[in-house]
C-alpha cells in the first residue's frame, strides 16, 4: 500500500449515506441505532429479572428443577441477543451508488413512460421507469434520483438510510437498521427468539408461582417479581408473536413487507413465488450474498473532489472505453470532469456543472433526432462495485 493511500480515507468516512459506521467500518448501523439500547433494555430487563429469581428458588423450592429452567432462560436470552446483533450490525445490502445517470438506451429497450428525469449534470434524460423480464413477468424498475441508477427488482430506496438497498423489506426502528437480502435471515431469527423467550418466561414464572399449594391469587400476592413478569410476557407475546407469524406468511409467499402492501400478491400473481418449501430453502438454507460495498477500501482520489456518493468498493477502478473514446463532432467530456476536478468541492453546485455543460455540450445537440433542445448525450461514468 502506497503512502498516497495511507493519507486518503476510507469508503465508510465519506459515504453519502445516513449510516453510522464503528470498528473501521467493519460495523454497519443505520442512522436511528440508538433505539438499540431500548430494545436491548426491554430483552435483557425481564430475562435478567427471571434468571435472578430462578436463582433465589433454586436455593429455597426445587433445585434440579430451577437449575434447567435457569440455564434454558440463559441459553435463550443470548441466543436473542446474538441475533439482534447480526440484523443490526451488518450490511443490509445496500446497492453502490453512480457518479451519473446511465447513458439512455434505445427507444426499443425501455418502456413508455409520460414522466422523465435528468441526471444531475442535466446533460441526459431518462424514462422514470421500465419493464424488465423476471420469472415470465414483466416487472417495472425505478430510476432513483439520489443514487442515479434504476433500482434492481425488490430494492427499494430507504429514506431513513438514504441508501437503495436490495430486496429491501422495511426499515425497523427497534434494530434500527433496514431489514433487506443481507439481514433478513436474522431478523426472522431475532423475532422467533423473543417469542420463544417470552413464552418461556410467561409460562414457567406460572408454574413457579402455582408451586406454593396452587392458589394463583395469593401466591400472586406473595411474589410480586414473577407476577410482574407474567403480565409483562403476556402482554409482550402479542406484539412480537404476531410479528413472527406475519414473516412467516411472508416468507411462505416469498414477498417483503413492502411488497405486501404495495402491490398485493394475495390477489395478484407473485413473480417470486416458488412454493413453500422452495421459499423456505431460498431464506435459511441458502447462502448470503456477499456485500456489494467493501466499506473498507480506499476511497479513489480522483472521488474525492468530484462527488462521494459515487465511490464503490472495488480499487484501481478505471473508467470505461465508452466513457473516454469520443468520436469526432461530440464534446470533450474528459475535458469537463478536468475543469469540475479543479473546483472545491464544497463550492461545486448543480447550477456550475450545468454551466460548463452548456458550454461545452452545445456542439452535440444538432446531432440527436427529434429531442428537446436541452438533450444532451450522458457521459455517465458507472463505479458500482463488483
Amino acid at each position: 500500500m502506497s503512502s498516497q493511500n495511507h493519507e486518503g480515507k476510507r469508503i465508510y468516512q465519506v459515504w453519502p449515506g445516513n449510516n453510522r459506521f464503528y470498528c473501521g467500518g467493519r460495523l454497519v448501523f443505520g442512522p436511528d441505532a440508538s433505539s438499540l439500547l431500548l430494545t436491548a433494555s426491554m430483552i435483557g430487563g425481564p430475562a435478567i429479572t427471571f434468571c435472578v429469581r430462578m436463582v433465589y428458588l433454586i436455593g429455597h423450592r426445587y433445585p434440579a428443577f430451577h437449575s434447567l429452567l435457569l440455564m434454558g432462560a440463559v441459553m435463550i436470552t443470548i441466543l436473542d441477543f446474538v441475533f439482534l446483533f447480526l440484523t443490526s450490525s451488518r450490511d443490509p445490502g445496500i446497492i453502490p451508488r453512480n457518479k451519473e445517470a446511465p447513458e439512455a438506451e434505445t427507444p426499443q429497450a425501455i418502456s413508455q413512460s409520460l414522466e422523465w428525469v435528468s441526471n444531475k449534470a442535466g446533460k441526459a434524460k431518462l424514462p422514470r421507469t421500465k419493464d424488465i423480464t423476471v420469472n415470465g413477468f414483466s416487472v417495472k424498475v425505478k430510476f432513483c434520483d439520489t443514487c442515479q441508477l434504476y433500482r434492481p427488482p425488490r430494492a427499494s430506496h430507504c429514506s431513513i438510510c438514504n441508501n437503495c438497498v436490495q430486496r429491501f423489506d422495511h426499515h425497523c426502528p427497534w434494530v434500527g437498521q433496514c431489514i433487506a437480502l443481507r439481514n433478513y435471515p436474522f431478523f426472522v431469527c431475532f423475532l422467533s427468539c423473543s417469542t420463544l423467550l417470552c413464552i418461556y418466561v410467561f409460562v414457567f414464572s406460572c408454574i413457579c408461582m402455582l408451586e406454593v399449594h396452587g392458589q394463583f391469587y395469593l401466591v400472586l400476592a406473595d411474589d410480586l417479581i414473577l407476577g410482574a413478569l407474567v403480565l409483562y410476557c403476556f402482554v409482550s407475546v402479542w406484539f412480537v408473536g404476531g410479528l413472527t407469524v406475519f414473516h412467516f406468511y411472508l416468507i411462505c409467499t416469498n414477498q417483503t413487507t413492502c411488497e405486501n402492501f404495495r402491490y398485493h400478491y394475495d390477489k395478484n400473481e407473485n413473480p417470486y413465488r416458488k412454493g413453500i418449501l422452495q421459499n423456505l430453502k431460498e431464506l435459511f438454507f441458502t447462502k448470503i450474498p456477499p456485500s456489494l460495498i467493501n466499506f473498507r477500501d480506499w476511497a479513489p482520489e480522483e472521488e474525492d473532489d468530484v462527488e462521494v456518493g459515487s465511490i464503490a468498493s472495488e480499487r484501481g477502478r478505471a473508467y470505461s472505453p465508452r466513457d473516454t473514446d469520443m468520436s469526432s463532432g461530440k464534446p470533450d467530456h474528459n475535458n469537463i470532469d478536468l475543469r469540475l476536478q479543479n473546483q472545491e468541492y464544497g463550492n461545486k453546485s448543480d447550477a456550475a456543472v450545468q454551466e460548463i455543460s452548456v458550454d461545452e455540450g452545445a456542439t452535440a445537440i444538432g446531432s440527436v433526432d427529434q429531442e428537446p433542445a436541452n438533450l444532451r448525450r450522458n457521459s455517465s461514468v458507472d463505479v458500482r462495485s463488483r
